[in-house]
């Protein structure tokens, strides 16, 4: 769980702050009790923003990783994707 400061608090703590974050420690910031924002490290930040592919861009890149010249999906492509086992019990 990530500390928890009041802003009043933040500012007198700022530096002190910091170091918790640089050490991979996210800060949340309330006031008046309520989270309203948080301090993250900036590595967490830049891996936040990152581009991600969007839904159809996965399919596409999906589609253009499987050799489809002999019908698709194979279950050769499948091994080790799924466990062999038996599954869990359920009540029925």
């Amino acid at each position: 769980m990530a500390r928890q400061y009041s802003i009043a608090e933040a500012r007198d703590r700022l530096p002190g702050i910091v170091h918790e974050v640089e050490m991979g420690e996210p800060v949340e910031l309330t006031r008046r009790g309520k989270p309203v924002a948080v301090v993250m490290s900036l590595p967490e930040f830049q891996r936040l923003r990152s581009r991600r592919p969007n839904f159809g861009e996965a399919v596409a890149a999906f589609r253009a990783s499987v050799d489809w010249s002999h019908g698709g999906w194979t279950d050769e492509d499948s091994i080790g994707l799924r466990d062999p086992g038996p599954g869990r019990e359920v009540d029925a």
